[in-house]
């Protein structure tokens, strides 16, 4: 692909951003299974090492595949630089490596995934960083938890599974105002529904195995941000802690960024509809889907996203023991924590997701016993009416 990419379209990026041909003109992009690279000679190895002549070093850090997804996630995401990790908790860890030091202070949406909750407490707290966690839309909650000290604001937005949209622009002044950085966890929506760095936002985290797959094969997760943020700091960790994504699932998620912007309408699609069939459900209390009116951040997300996602979740009356008859009586949703594959998932937060955070935070996060999340895939959506009706029928 030529070098002006920024004057191609989101779809044409998609398929084309950050390929380079080798000699055997392939059309589809190689995977390179190599763990190190042959030099030419003993001059050009110590000049690869030292940085003067750019390369391959080793596949720790330096990996064609890997190169190339990095390149076309961040052409997607309007990013300068992109680093791919193992993993999207590993590209957390590593933009907390990277960013603090002992002594700094993080403020921090509540509803964020459970695991980075245990990894803010149990684990960066360890290292003499503290933070603080917020309600995800109250704007001066934010503002009184920043200190002198407070190096970045995280956010998930929408969130995971109440579906709360923050409003990221707001945010983003917010954070500058105070000589802060804002990270936004773009999972939910990938840079086909949201991009958050044209809202303001500093660097976009990315968890690679839910829509960025899409179709639940592999595990991977990227920091997308400026030069000097992600491309020399977090690079600089990757590099040297090794949270390092391999060439195969590189190249898996190569294949699912090419389809990324149709699957995430029709996940949006089959979502809305759910939803609006959900309401009507006797046995359900509430809703929650920013596509619906009457979701309290629907206007946010009309205008700050290119559509709802795919994600749901709802209260059904009662308890855990009325939630997981509903879960349990699926015969063609699958059981699993796992989200953004295109076969349904449903699983019970408050036991899994966010079953290691004390009952009073999962309370404070608004995590109910009753609460049921579905990753609505791209099945019939008929199909799936039908597979929760019959847990519906035994709750009577």
């Amino acid at each position: 692909m030529s070098d002006d990419s920024e004057q191609y379209g989101f779809d044409t990026l998609a398929v084309r951003a950050g390929q380079q041909r080798t000699a055997e003109g392939e059309q589809s992009e190689p995977i390179f299974p190599t763990s190190s690279y042959v030099f030419k000679s003993a001059a050009q190895a110590a000049a690869r090492f030292s940085g003067d002549e750019p390369g391959n070093i080793y596949s720790r850090f330096t990996n064609p595949t890997v190169r190339t997804f990095e390149q076309r996630l961040a052409a997607l995401e309007g990013g300068e630089r992109c680093v791919a990790t193992a993993s999207g908790m590993a590209a957390i860890s590593a933009t907390c490596l990277a960013l603090l030091q002992t002594g700094d202070h993080i403020v921090s949406s509540r509803s964020v995934f459970g695991t980075t909750v245990v990894l803010f407490e149990k684990y960066i707290n360890k290292f003499g960083v503290e933070v603080s966690f917020v309600p995800l839309t109250d704007y001066s909650a934010w503002e009184k938890a920043i200190r002198p000290e407070t190096r970045f604001l995280f956010l998930e937005t929408p969130s995971n599974p109440l579906t709360e949209t923050a409003d990221i622009s707001r945010l983003a002044q917010l954070a500058h105002d105070h000589g802060c950085l804002l990270v936004v966890d773009n999972c939910f929506c990938t840079p086909a529904l949201q991009q958050p760095l044209s809202l303001g936002a500093d660097i976009v985290i990315h968890s690679a195995t839910k829509y960025i797959d899409g179709q639940g094969r592999c595990i991977g997760g990227a920091v997308v941000g400026p030069e000097d943020l992600v491309g020399q700091d977090v690079y600089g960790v990757i590099r040297t802690a090794g949270f390092s994504m391999s060439p195969f699932n590189a190249w898996v998620f190569l294949k699912g960024l090419e389809t990324l912007k149709l699957r995430m309408h029709a996940h949006s699609k089959n979502a809305a509809e759910l939803a609006t069939w959900l309401q009507e459900q006797s046995c359900v209390g509430k809703v929650h889907f920013p596509g619906l009116p009457g979701h309290p951040q629907h206007e946010l997300a009309t205008r700050q996203q290119q559509d709802y996602g795919g994600v749901l979740s709802f209260e059904i009356k009662g308890g855990k023991e009325q939630a997981w008859t509903v879960i349990d009586a699926t015969q063609l949703i699958s059981i699993t924590a796992n989200l953004g594959d295109a076969k349904s998932t449903i699983t019970h937060p408050a036991t899994t997701t966010h079953g290691r955070l004390t009952p009073e935070a999962r309370t404070s996060a608004g995590i109910s016993d009753g609460l049921i999340r579905i990753a609505v895939g791209l099945e019939d959506v008929g199909d799936l009416k039908k597979d929760l009706s019959r847990g519906f029928r035994q709750l009577g």
